[in-house]
């Protein structure tokens, strides 16, 4: 869902400052990789990645009780009844497939086209 709304504003011309940051979106990850500056992301996922495997680990042992996606972090914003969770749930899951193929239309559309978004200039 953030890759969606990031997408589009950086296509409206929301930009970090400086000078490596003024390319378009398509060319970003190019350009960040020539940089040298994509190594901060890639620690970023590994820290997730690390953590992610510390929870299967813990899982398959026993040690803790886990649904798949379940990182411990969104407790305090389930509604409290078992039913709101549900719903809640399912319309992450929903919202969440929604925006991936979103994305991935919106990536389409732009090398395809050669145009920012929304496409039509």
């Amino acid at each position: 869902m953030l890759a969606t709304i990031g997408w589009i504003a950086t296509d409206l011309g929301a930009r970090f400052p400086g000078e490596m940051y003024q390319v378009s979106t398509i060319e970003a990850h190019n350009k960040l990789v020539d940089e040298g500056q994509m190594q901060p992301f890639l620690g970023a996922i590994l820290i997730a990645e690390l953590y992610s495997l510390y929870l299967i680990v813990e899982g398959w042992g026993g040690e803790i009780d886990r649904s798949a996606g379940d990182y411990f972090f969104g407790k305090g914003f389930l509604p409290k009844d078992v039913e709101g969770e549900k719903s809640m749930k399912l319309k992450e899951l929903e919202n969440g497939r929604l925006a991936m193929l979103a994305f991935g239309g919106i990536a389409t559309a732009s090398v395809l086209t050669g145009k920012a978004w929304p496409f039509f200039d």
